[in-house]
């Protein structure tokens, strides 16, 4: 990171004006499900994007032109780069010249079902070690409540810039819903919540060139809790399907018809349903970011723990249940 200079320099509206006419350099780190979909919908809304992850074989792809994302087409990938607008680098020297950096990487669990902040961390100091004056960096990853001010802001503070002055920070989570042909990028509306009112402007700015709607809220720690009371509302709601699939095998009701017919109400009522477990990338773990947090602040987060504890038991009931439907057919597991 670069010493301080005194200036007067409005770097607020230097990076105003250059997102305005498109001439903002934007970039993307990590470019799993997340960011390449952003980092292409940057360049065709005419931004020029470097895209960065560690991993060759990405790079090597966009490069190409080749999506390797089922929600990204092959032909978007291969005209942008074609026309010059996205480039793919594992050369994270290539921050001093970006304007924006948003920040796309996994925010898995430990074995321990504690978060792992590792790659949050990480993508931190590659950003502090290329930092320069008058950037906007924006965190999607999900994460607890705390991470932007207690992570990022803290780091990029170190040598006396001042944020909403020299530098901008806020934090939008990601709300990709893979393989959903109705909602993508463009249409799914982007909460923002910046460090100071200037961080918010400046990314609400930016992202409104590829969103039909921005929502503004008043914090990152708020817009955090945004994602994770989306990812916890499902992980309960799932929980409880489950836990009714269970009570219903006990009182020999079908749980499929049950729900069917709840469904109808037309208010008051949206239908979940049970499975063997849970899956996907944010619904297992997104929420426990959330119960972790609490458990660090001495207070408890029951319905997550509860929903935990019973999506958790799925796989061995589900796997119970067809050991007993095998041997009333007289068929073993086995084979």
């Amino acid at each position: 990171m670069s010493q301080l200079s005194p200036t007067t320099t409005d770097y607020r509206e230097i990076l105003a004006t250059k997102i305005a006419n498109r001439t903002a350099l934007v970039s993307v780190i990590g470019l799993g499900y997340v960011g390449l979909p952003l980092a292409v919908e940057f360049a065709k809304a005419g931004f020029n994007v470097v895209a960065l992850d560690l991993d060759k074989r990405k790079i090597d792809d966009i490069n190409a032109g080749r999506s390797y994302i089922k929600d990204v087409e092959a032909d978007d990938v291969a005209d942008m780069v074609k026309a010059g607008r996205l480039r793919a680098t594992s050369d994270y020297g290539a921050l001093l010249e970006a304007d924006t950096i948003s920040i796309c990487v996994p925010t898995p669990l430990r074995k321990t079902k504690d978060p792992d902040i590792s790659f949050i961390v990480s993508a931190t100091e590659s950003i502090a070690a290329n930092f320069r004056v008058g950037q906007l960096i924006v965190l999607e990853s999900t994460s607890y409540p705390g991470t932007t001010d207690e992570i990022i802001l803290p780091r990029l503070s170190t040598e006396g810039y001042l944020v909403g002055k020299d530098f901008f920070l806020a934090f939008s989570p990601e709300r990709v819903d893979p393989g959903n042909p109705r909602y993508q990028t463009a249409n799914i509306p982007k909460v923002i919540g910046g460090v100071t009112p200037a961080c918010g402007e400046l990314a609400t700015a930016l992202y409104s060139t590829i969103v039909d709607r921005v929502i503004p809220v008043s914090s990152p720690a708020t817009a955090e809790m945004v994602k994770l009371l989306e990812n916890t509302f499902r992980a309960v709601n799932i929980g409880m399907a489950n836990e009714l699939a269970i009570m219903c095998a006990k009182l020999g009701i079908d749980v499929w018809e049950v729900i069917e017919a709840a469904s109808t109400k037309p208010f008051g009522f949206m239908p979940f349903f049970p499975g063997p477990g849970l899956g996907g990338h944010c619904i297992p773990v997104d929420p426990l970011y959330l119960s972790w947090k609490l458990k660090a602040l001495k207070g408890q987060a029951r319905f997550i723990e509860l929903a935990d504890s019973i999506n958790s038991s799925m796989p061995s009931y589900v796997v119970e249940r067809v050991a007993a439907a095998l041997n009333h057919h007289s068929k073993s597991v086995k084979g």
